[in-house]
């Protein structure tokens, strides 16, 4: 098997010059940019560490009420549900609520009775529904996020890490209807016993061009923290910061921290089409075959985002044989394309082969020649024995 290491130089000089000379300065303990359509992690800081995570564990309560296809169904409120501590919408026991109407009371102001409510009604209990959300957590990659609580208030084990977060609104950006939901500046409704009125409490997305999303969080533990989203031509991006600080400080800290981290992606970052699927990549000897040799193609397209720094280290380890024995089937893997950025696997791409090849050698003759002559005489008629090659 040859391994070839190929510099991809051709890269070196594409894309914009830096904005920024050096990473962004935030105060917060734990924060990530996480580009959404590849999940590559473009800057972090702590980025693993397990840390209290406050409201911004609404962004799967969100998720799985959305996925639950349940939104039209009348949510009975509980005691439990109205007993929750502000911030909340003030439901009463008995109360009856659209599940809808609740998920926009959650993500537009954060209330933690609609969150207890939202959980009861999908899962029975509160705790059956966390039990739920960490396991989504765990399908979705997040796995060093512990959910006690589906409003985020400070609880025993209830943590998560600004990757996880990063990882969970990646998901969360493809449910239908969750954008449109973190979106709504305002909304207005009715239960059977009173009008309700809400407007969306984050900031940015009146504050920072391309913002969609997504959610903001304080607690005591976890400080004031939050997860942000923008989307900018083709990119789109996702800032987490957890713990920015505490009191008026700290709330307003949240959003200069976030808005460094974005202008840092927008500003440094860039797509680069490193292969394109399909595309001729080179010929391998066929032996044991008339066929004399198969073309091989990529067999996927690579786009990374990448920053200058990123495009100079560039580099791809290609391992191929030789050749190959026939018979070969048309996109059958011949050998195969390992990227990587510096000294971090980025992908693999696989090279696959255009078209077939038969196999055509003593035996394979020979056995064509006997499947012709006998024709519908049955295996267990005629045995033939044919040497080994």
């Amino acid at each position: 098997m040859k391994k070839l290491f190929v510099l991809f130089a051709v890269f070196i000089l594409c894309g914009n010059a830096y904005a920024q000379e050096h990473a962004p300065e935030v105060a917060a303990h734990g924060a990530v940019l996480m580009d959404a359509e590849t999940g590559r992690v473009l800057w972090g800081k702590n980025e693993h560490t397990p840390l209290a995570m406050a409201s911004t564990t609404k962004i799967m309560t969100a998720i799985l009420a959305l996925e639950s296809g349940r939104e039209d169904e009348i949510v009975k409120i509980s005691a439990r549900a109205a007993a929750a501590p502000k911030v909340k919408m003030f439901l009463s026991t008995g109360e009856e609520v659209r599940l809808k109407d609740l998920m926009l009371a959650l993500m537009l102001e954060s209330s933690n009775d609609a969150a207890v409510a939202i959980a009861e009604h999908l899962s029975g209990t509160v705790e059956a529904f966390c039990r739920q959300m960490t396991e989504k957590a765990r399908q979705i990659g997040a796995l060093n996020t512990i959910f006690e609580t589906p409003n985020g208030l400070d609880s025993g084990e209830h943590h998560s890490t600004a990757y996880d977060l990063a990882a969970i609104t990646r998901y969360a950006l493809q449910v239908p209807g969750f954008i449109a939901l973190t979106n709504t500046p305002n909304a207005s409704f009715s239960s059977n016993r009173r009008e309700y009125a809400f407007t969306n409490r984050n900031r940015l997305l009146h504050e920072f061009t391309g913002a969609n999303g997504v959610k903001t969080g304080f607690t005591n533990k976890a400080g004031h923290c939050f997860v942000g989203a923008a989307l900018r031509d083709d990119m789109q991006l996702i800032s987490v910061v957890l713990g920015s600080g505490w009191g008026e400080r700290g709330k307003q800290q949240k959003w200069v921290d976030t808005k460094s981290i974005l202008n840092h992606g927008f500003d440094n970052f860039e797509f680069v089409t490193v292969i394109t699927a399909d595309t001729l990549a080179g010929t391998m000897p066929i032996t044991r075959s008339r066929t004399a040799s198969v073309d091989f193609a990529y067999n996927k397209t690579l786009r990374i985002p990448m920053d200058e720094n990123d495009k100079k280290n560039l580099y791809a380890e290609v391992s191929v044989p030789d050749s190959t024995k026939a018979p070969v089937k048309k996109g059958d893997t011949l050998g195969t394309v390992k990227i990587f950025i510096g000294t971090d696997f980025y992908s693999e791409v696989l090279l696959s082969a255009l078209s077939s090849a038969e196999r055509h050698d003593f035996k394979t003759s020979l056995e064509k020649i006997l499947n012709e002559y006998f024709g519908q005489i049955t295996e267990k008629q005629v045995e033939v024995v044919l040497p080994e090659f």
